[in-house]
């Protein structure tokens, strides 16, 4: 029985691949195996080349499989580019109609569209379902996917699946497996959950590839999640927009990627000053500038780490899959309420448009937490002095309260002031960051995978996660992977390396930035394996390169 398999299926911009390729892992999650899909698409709305690789197994892997079991071709462009990419008995399954082809077996789906009575794009559902027949899937199985994925035309789809299956041959048997499927969701998809599900009231964003999907997506569930989806202008804006609802008392986050969040720094610095609370998503593309909007790249940590003008807290968390998705971004909405400071989750383009098979017990995991309140004694001082740094908040309208939000440096009240009672103020917003750090002491801020007692270990983060944990339980070495990155964990990062006596950092970017995190923190790292060209890594790519480092 084949235990792990990678199905590709491209075509156009325009031919539904990508909905294809969700509907094939939805077929696989129903027969009980671990789904995860990697997106690859370029920068245009018609033509070119996409595709989904869908990876298909017993145990649940994060990263592609270099060679590919099943490929499904709509055009002839996806045969000629992925062919050499075949596993030994790899199996090619094409649009007959557009390719002419003595390899694999071809089905007319545009032929069977076209006299069921449907549209074009419907051929990739003839193509999936001739797929399914071929490795052994069972009708109802498929019938069951179909009805819950295809939201228009079902009854049209049904009769072009049913015609496709009636015609195709089956040659394998693919078998199911007795478990239960998990949930399958993006990155995106995920975070947008974790934060509603800890009580999110705003989401401002203005699209940018690769958060935009965490926009049409908290749009589309509106009434259901009872999240009031806003798109201003530009970027400027939404944040704007987003620390004046925050410090009205909604929960609020909004999402961009590295040049949106470029235009967002200044903002960024008044909602450090004015420690107004605010969950930012910043999804990575490649850069710099316009650069690579629909390929990966993880540029943006430095940035992140430092961006904005004069000193001032802030959280930084790094999750990288769907499941941690779920778990951080409910973990961020809810540090930036207790502790009125930014949260910046840093995803990259592969972490938010790459599904993922999640487990739903995370979310019992989440719950939303109260910030600290205004007891109402006394007279009310926005920015009250405490041991901790953490002033109580009250919110514009409350009575017997006069609540403040400043970008000047401030008294208590929250009234402008330039004498050097400034440094009061300072004192108590690093006061908050002593207590953070104290605070991220004691969450889940670095996971450690593979052989624990190895004194062999990488550190990824990100996607490249994915991949390294791959090649660390191949290679019997540890895997570290910081998720909170500031405050650093330094404890925790220090526990996960003891006894480690060369290190490794696996990063998507030209200069080896977590590296440079971690030699400031004092954590010496001896070697970097950097790949900057927009795609993610290959298990056995980090794995050969490993054997000549360590």
């Amino acid at each position: 029985m084949l235990k792990d398999f990678s199905i590709l299926i491209g075509g156009e911009a325009g031919q539904g691949s990508r909905m294809a390729g969700l509907i094939i892992a939805k077929i696989f999650n129903q027969l009980g195996y671990r789904v995860y899909i990697y997106e690859d698409y370029q920068s245009l709305i018609r033509g070119g080349h996409n595709f989904s690789q869908i990876r298909a197994a017993e145990k649940e892997f994060q990263s592609r499989k270099e060679k590919i079991d099943f490929l499904l071709a709509l055009d002839k462009n996806t045969l000629n580019l992925h062919k050499k990419d075949l596993s030994k008995n790899g199996v090619i399954v094409f649009n007959k109609d557009k390719i002419r082809s003595k390899e694999g077996i071809g089905i007319e789906i545009e032929k069977i569209t076209k006299e069921m009575g449907g549209l074009p794009i419907m051929a990739n559902t003839a193509l999936i379902v001739g797929f399914a027949k071929i490795v052994g899937i069972k009708w109802q199985t498929l019938k069951d996917v179909l009805e819950k994925e295809i939201k228009r035309e079902i009854e049209l789809n049904l009769k072009i699946a049913k015609r496709s299956y009636e015609t195709s041959k089956n040659l394998l048997k693919i078998e199911k497996i007795k478990r239960e499927p998990k949930i399958l969701l993006t990155g995106n998809e995920a975070a947008a959950l974790g934060a509603v599900k800890t009580g999110l009231n705003f989401y401002f964003a203005y699209p940018m590839t690769p958060a935009t999907s965490i926009m049409n997506f908290l749009a589309r569930e509106e009434e259901k999640f009872k999240v009031k989806v806003i798109q201003p202008e530009n970027e400027i804006s939404v944040i704007n927009m987003a620390l004046g609802s925050a410090f009205a008392g909604a929960k609020t986050m909004i999402g961009t990627s590295g040049g949106g969040f470029a235009l967002m720094v200044e903002a960024l610095s008044l909602a450090g000053q004015s420690e107004t609370p605010i969950l930012i998503i910043e999804s990575q593309r490649g850069g710099p500038s316009t650069g690579m909007p629909t390929y990966n790249l993880q540029g943006d940590l430095l940035f992140v780490l430092s961006a904005g003008h004069g000193d001032f807290p802030r959280f930084v968390i790094a999750p990288g899959d769907a499941e941690q998705c779920l778990y951080y971004s409910a973990l961020g909405l809810n540090l930036a309420w207790k502790y009125q400071t930014p949260v910046i989750f840093l995803l990259d383009k592969d972490v938010s448009e790459n599904t993922f098979s999640v487990d739903e017990k995370i979310l019992e995991k989440i719950q939303s937490q109260n910030p600290i309140f205004w007891d109402k004694k006394g007279e009310y001082k926005r920015y009250k002095i405490t041991d901790n740094g953490i002033s109580p908040l009250a919110f514009p309208g409350e009575k017997n309260a006069i609540v403040k939000a400043s970008s000047y440096e401030h008294d208590e009240f929250g009234i402008t002031i330039e004498s050097e009672e400034i440094e009061k103020m300072q004192k108590k917003r690093m006061r908050k960051y002593e207590t953070m750090k104290k605070e991220v002491e004691k969450l889940p801020a670095v996971r450690v995978y593979g052989n624990r007692k190895s004194k062999k270990a990488i550190v990824a983060w990100g996607i490249s996660k994915g991949a390294a944990m791959e090649a660390a339980e191949n290679l019997r070495i540890k895997l570290v992977q910081p998720i909170i990155i500031e405050p650093f964990p330094k404890k925790q990062m220090e526990t996960a390396l003891k006894g480690v006596k060369k290190l490794v950092s696996i990063e998507l970017n030209a200069t080896g930035q977590m590296a440079k995190v971690l030699n400031s923190q004092g954590i010496k790292v001896d070697g970097k394996i950097l790949k900057y060209n927009g795609r993610p890594f290959l298990a056995k790519e980090i794995e050969e390169k490993l054997k000549k480092l360590l």
